[in-house]
């Protein structure tokens, strides 16, 4: 990309997250994740209400009286994002590309970390760990974060998400947020993400498109796979082709959800069609009711 195309971009994408971020629910992302664990914050003397299993004893023996420990949450979180740029995120049929909701939401969440003074990386993949950037504060380092996303020229053709978790597993070494950008058009990652899931707060966010459940009605088309370059011939007129795709992908979905939740993993979903940072809102706003 061409760097005179590159700062507009960038520049509307940090001047439309920062409105968003401030405007709207910069006061909401903290409020919906949990700080990583509890520190130690004072000792103070016991009272009825207090949990006993965390009275000090040693102060307790010193000063003959009963004294407990008091905690409080960290609040510091560390946000890590996982980033798929393999080819199929550059299809839409609607105003935007899978990729340009991509670009707005990744740009969303890392103003929405930074202002809140928090730490914010990404792992960018397609079949291959493209780039990896690790977690920092600070405006400069969102700007760029979002840079590499737009620009980073990419090698691999298809997606391996397993891989990218995998190299999260190994990276991150305390309890943080893990969001996941996606069109998950990919198989054999859940294993990985059950390990997880088991210690950060994870969210998928699936980016679709309408051609996702519907095939258009055309004549015979060619077709073929950005990522296998596989060639599939089909009739959008026929009936019977256009259930078969509906009801392949309208399955994929449900069984995305499914093996989410199963996982105690939130899900967003954020069609082409959709503006992406009202997605945010709105998905946000709701996690901040039921905490």
């Amino acid at each position: 990309m061409n760097r005179l195309d590159l700062y507009p971009q960038v520049r509307n994408l940090r001047l439309t997250s920062s409105k968003v971020v401030e405007g709207i629910y910069s006061g909401n992302y903290r409020s919906v994740f949990k700080g990583p664990g509890l520190e130690f914050d004072e000792v103070r003397e016991y009272s009825p209400t207090d949990d006993s299993r965390f009275i000090d004893w040693n102060v307790t023996s010193r000063l003959g009286t009963p004294y407990t420990k008091i905690f409080r949450e960290e609040r510091e979180l560390q946000l890590q994002m996982v980033v798929d740029l393999s080819p199929s995120l550059y299809a839409g049929n609607g105003p935007m590309s899978k990729r340009d909701i991509l670009n707005i939401l990744f740009a969303n969440l890392t103003f929405a970390a930074v202002s809140n003074n928090d730490k914010v990386g990404a792992i960018f993949h397609t079949d291959r760990i493209e780039g990896w950037v690790g977690p920092r504060k600070g405006r400069n380092h969102a700007t760029r974060l979002i840079q590499d996303c737009l620009t980073l020229d990419t090698q691999g053709q298809g997606s391996d998400l397993s891989l990218a978790l995998r190299t999260v597993h190994e990276s991150m070494k305390h309890r943080g947020i893990i969001i996941i950008l996606s069109d998950f058009r990919t198989t054999g990652y859940w294993q990985e993400l059950s390990i997880l899931s088991r210690k950060h707060d994870i969210i998928c966010l699936m980016i679709t498109d309408p051609l996702d459940d519907y095939f258009p009605r055309t004549g015979w088309l060619e077709l073929q796979d950005p990522e296998t370059g596989q060639v599939l011939h089909a009739f959008g007129e026929s009936s019977n082709f256009q259930q078969v795709y509906h009801d392949k992908w309208t399955l994929h979905k449900l069984h995305w959800r499914r093996e989410c939740r199963r996982r105690g993993i939130e899900t967003l979903e954020v069609s082409t069609v959709d503006d992406p940072a009202a997605r945010l809102v709105a998905f946000f706003n709701r996690r901040k009711a039921r905490r």
